[in-house]
């Protein structure tokens, strides 16, 4: 099971996913990057997932829900310090498209 934590003010924000990100994390998620957009978080989320082993495709659906809920500004979300496992994922899926990725 995943952890989620969060950092953030008007000048940078970011939640830092632990483990899998997976389905069980779904609310936690969620409830964290809403409270940024509704604290008036800064423009741009960081999502840093160093400590992450495990992706699946509701990770991937929660990625994209962040990303509509952001206006689906590319410019506006950031994924960092993805393992090569996840990159991997996120290569097959196309995200690199969609997201700023670095490894």
């Amino acid at each position: 099971m995943a952890n989620i934590s969060v950092r953030g003010n008007s000048e940078a924000a970011t939640i830092a996913v632990n483990g899998r990100f997976d389905f069980s994390v779904h609310s936690e998620f969620r409830g964290a990057y809403e409270k940024l957009l509704k604290e008036g978080a800064s423009p741009v989320i960081t999502i840093d997932m160093a400590g992450v082993d495990y992706v699946d495709s509701s990770a991937l659906g929660m990625l994209l829900i962040l990303r509509d809920r952001l206006g689906c500004d590319r410019a506006r979300q950031r994924i960092i310090n993805c393992s090569e496992s996840v990159m991997e994922v996120f290569k097959v899926a196309n995200f690199g498209q969609l997201f700023d990725i670095q490894a």
